[in-house]
């Protein structure tokens, strides 16, 4: 017989004197235990990814521990399904470790050897060797066994369960998974560092110009097909405005922080109706002291029944403290869904480090396909500007960028090499100059001519801007 290689031998002494040292019954039990830890994690991977939207708003508003550790899981998905894989992976192969010093402890390598001999007597010994034949046989025996316990009563069983009942499932787990997820976090960490690398390294350039072409393609479809059948220009502007809409953040459709209308925290219910009566708006922002420290949102509708009040009366108590608070860089085909799902209309834009950097609302939203949306208090023109012939406009130096492409009908990405973080015309200005150009001062960007009309020491107020459409 072929003496069996170090490591062959090594690894069945080892789980025969582990299995010896806890007994059978020991070995059984622990293999039990494991079973029910692969059932609980392959579970917790369907629970904790199968929410619909109103279980999602459920466990938003249940108050529970249990609720709250839901959420701060399902906050960091890829972290939270990293660790799920290696623990899940870890128990597997410790039943497999398990299960085979089991067999091998019940049949023995004698049994192995006998069963191999019985094998090579049939079909006769020149091409197998006796020792290679038995681990063999070991070997499949022991996968047969494992992969139907571990698909039947680890993987489909469970995972059938956690389906019908995920939110009582994702409970029963969250205290564990808090636990596993801090424990395993250097290695759920390099995970998914590699992953977000794989990631960026497959939607390469490559793939980003070939989307940014279709994308123009469709664009001028679009034109070429309006002028075939003889669209109106609003109909067109929803095609486009519907194939760019992925593409658009909230910074840049966001009504700019020093434009919202908010109300002081301090401020008497006198003055307070004052300010409602005169702006007309349905929500309004609550701070103290600034605008980064806000209180919440009040609705006008909640002041309905108090309009004959006195000017102490406390409207403070009728802040809603819930607010959605959103990067500057949330696509807003994304944050549309987030409004969807919170049942909410407005968000606070923040930046980088956590300033307010504005509002957005549900309606600035639905006019990037819709277009403008007014209503009986919109003044009739919502950019201030003067058009003093095609290719000759004043503009305010806070107009966005979306907006004045838009009124000069230009493509926004005119701007893109040159704008940087800036969202409006002053912003441009900034970046293409790095200082506050004093009045009458030209600056000129591709086949734009920026001349500043008026300027204050903090910001640019209005700006003439030349077009010459020869230089496109």
């Amino acid at each position: 017989m072929d003496p069996d290689p170090p490591l062959l031998s090594f690894l069945p002494f080892t789980l025969l004197f582990f299995i010896s040292f806890i007994g059978s019954l020991g070995a059984i039990t622990l293999l039990i235990l494991l079973i029910l830890c692969s059932a609980a994690i392959s579970g917790s991977e369907v629970a904790y990814f199968s929410f619909s939207p109103k279980e999602e708003q459920r466990l938003g508003e249940d108050a529970s521990k249990a609720s709250d550790r839901i959420q701060k899981l399902r906050s960091n998905p890829e972290k939270l399904l990293a660790t799920i894989l290696v623990v899940n992976n870890l128990v597997n192969i410790a039943i497999v470790i398990v299960s085979d010093g089991l067999i091998r402890k019940w049949i023995g390598g004698e049994g192995f050897d006998r069963m191999a001999q019985g094998i090579l007597n049939l079909v006769g010994d020149q091409w197998l060797s006796l020792s290679n034949l038995s681990h063999s046989l070991s070997f499949i025996i022991s996968v047969v066994v494992v992969t139907f316990v571990l698909v039947l009563f680890g993987e489909i069983a469970p995972k059938l369960y956690a389906n019908l009942r995920n939110v009582e499932f994702a409970k029963a787990m969250s205290l564990p998974l808090i636990g596993l997820t801090t424990f395993f976090s250097p290695i759920s960490n390099v995970l998914v560092g590699w992953s977000n690398r794989i990631e960026k390294s497959v939607s390469s350039e490559k793939w980003g110009s070939a989307t940014k072409g279709n994308k123009e393609n469709l664009d001028m479809a679009i034109e070429l097909a309006s002028q075939q059948i003889d669209e109106s220009p609003e109909q067109v502007d929803m095609l486009k405005g519907i194939l760019k809409f992925g593409d658009v953040a909230a910074k840049q459709i966001m009504k700019p922080r020093g434009d919202v209308i908010a109300i002081n925290f301090e401020t008497n219910f006198k003055e307070l109706m004052e300010v409602i009566k005169e702006e007309g708006y349905s929500r309004l922002p609550v701070y103290k002291e600034d605008f980064d420290q806000l209180q919440g949102v009040l609705y006008v509708k909640d002041l309905l029944g108090h309009s004959k009040e006195e000017d102490d009366f406390e409207w403070q108590e009728l802040i809603r403290s819930q607010i959605l608070y959103v990067p500057e860089s949330k696509k807003i085909d994304d944050l549309l869904r987030e409004f969807q799902l919170k049942r909410t209309h407005m968000g606070i834009v923040v930046d980088e480090y956590g300033g307010a950097s504005g509002i957005i609302t549900l309606e600035d939203i639905m006019e990037e396909v819709i277009g403008d949306i007014k209503d009986e208090f919109d003044d009739e023109e919502d950019v201030e500007y003067i058009k003093i012939n095609d290719n000759n406009y004043i503009f305010e130096g806070k107009t966005l960028i979306n907006d004045f492409c838009r009124i000069v009908d230009e493509s926004t990405d005119v701007f893109e090499s040159g704008k940087g973080d800036a969202d409006s015309l002053a912003g441009v200005i900034l970046e293409v100059t790095g200082f506050i150009p004093r009045r009458d001062k030209e600056i000129v960007y591709k086949h734009f001519t920026f001349k500043v009309v008026s300027v204050s020491k903090r910001r640019i107020e209005k700006i003439n801007v030349m077009i010459n459409r020869n230089e496109k």
